[in-house]
């Protein structure tokens, strides 16, 4: 058989005189007791001590004057509620025919004309609600443009809470008269 023969007469050779005597007196160091080390606490030159003022500031505060809504935003909101309840008192006329025709086609068989009457007439309402919910969405970007601006959102707040009272309500209305038909 033939055998590797490795040449590892390098790694033999021995530490040189003063690399021995480091590592002598080194060794010791790492035996030490432990009660030989410095305390890690804190000492009292190490404490705070005394107190800090803050200075005065060197210009008083200017206050800031109150923003106001601009006549623009204002008018903008009022219009939008405006248009808003138009749509409602639309919304509230057509009310009664879909009543009437939900109720003739509330026991009617799916596809019969009664039925189709009265889907017909929910659409039709669904319409007019779509009609009052558009200046809700218009609302809703105002507000948020005001916010953003960190200007007044009051007046925009008040006429999107009126917005949204009379979706909800036709939202209520519309929910009655899906019960009733299917």
């Amino acid at each position: 058989m033939n055998r590797l023969m490795v040449n590892t007469a390098p790694f033999r050779k021995p530490l040189p005189a003063c690399a021995s005597l480091a590592l002598i007196f080194a060794l010791p160091g790492c035996a030490a007791a432990s009660g030989d080390y410095p305390s890690l606490a804190i000492r009292d030159a190490e404490r705070p001590r005394g107190t800090i003022e803050a200075p005065e500031p060197p210009v008083p505060a200017i206050p800031v004057p109150p923003r106001i809504t601009s006549a623009d935003v204002l008018e903008r909101a009022a219009s939008l509620r405006s248009d808003a309840v138009a749509a409602h008192q639309r919304f509230l006329a057509a009310a009664p025919a879909a009543r009437r025709a939900v109720s003739a086609g509330a026991g009617a068989a799916p596809a019969s004309d009664a039925w189709a009457r009265a889907q017909v007439a929910l659409a039709d309402l669904e319409t007019h609600r779509s009609l009052t919910a558009v200046p809700l969405a218009d609302l809703d970007a105002l507000l948020v443009d005001q916010a953003a601006r960190l200007d007044p959102v009051a007046e925009v707040a008040r006429a999107h809470r009126d917005v949204l009272a009379l979706v909800a309500e036709e939202d209520r209305t519309l929910a009655q008269l899906r019960s009733r038909i299917r």
